[in-house]
């Protein structure tokens, strides 16, 4: 399998990229800056910014899988390249032969903010409005889309080690006033789904094992 991630830089996306790379994924990493991601067997970099469709197209082509952890430039703005970057992974995607596209979303959009738990459901929906409004396009925009998607929304990350200890499903609620997740345990299910596409042309929540 080929795959390629965007944002593979970020501090989820290149969990993403040596987790693909630990279960033999032939992985190419779009990043803004090449000198953020070491060189590893089995890894091709392309740097190129979301906002040039054409670098997108020609870094998806060829590859089967699509991951996108992309993250915003300044935490709690919104960031219209970024929502312009999907619709260009999109597009591209489209018109290619790739079709499996895996997106890394928030629990506190819209459509799962109620079983998100009290404090993202009332307190911090409000500092990440402009966040979430942009999740909300993405998330749009990909669904309306043509593709064999999965939206994958977690809660709160962490930079903690994997515990392999989380729950999944389309409709588990959060069982905690604000439920964390580690960023580990998050890229292991996206490498996952996009291996074996368990949520195809669904939403699927992430939220840490019931204590």
């Amino acid at each position: 399998m080929k795959l390629v991630v965007f944002g593979a830089s970020g501090r989820t996306g290149h969990l993403v990229v040596a987790q693909a790379l630990t279960r033999g994924v032939e992985v190419t990493a779009f990043v803004r800056r090449r000198h953020r991601l070491a060189p590893r067997l089995g890894l091709e970099i392309i740097e190129g910014d979301v906002a040039d469709a054409a670098a997108v197209a020609a870094a998806i082509a060829g590859r089967d899988v699509v991951i996108s952890a992309l993250g915003v430039t300044t935490p709690l703005k919104s960031d219209p390249v970024v929502v312009a970057g999907i619709d260009h992974i999109v597009r591209a995607m489209e018109a290619g032969t790739s079709r499996r596209l895996v997106y890394l979303s928030f629990i506190g959009v819209a459509a799962s903010r109620a079983a998100a738990g009290p404090l993202i459901r009332y307190v911090a929906r409000l500092p990440l409005r402009h966040e979430i409004a942009d999740h909300e396009l993405k998330e749009r925009r990909i669904e309306t889309s043509a593709l064999d998607w999965t939206i994958v929304r977690a809660p709160k990350l962490t930079d903690g080690p994997p515990t392999g200890a989380y729950r999944f499903g389309e409709s588990i609620t959060a069982t905690s006033l604000f439920p964390r997740l580690s960023r580990a345990d998050v890229a292991a299910f996206l490498v996952g789904e996009a291996l074996d596409a368990r949520y195809p042309r669904a939403a699927v929540r992430l939220f840490p094992a019931a204590t």
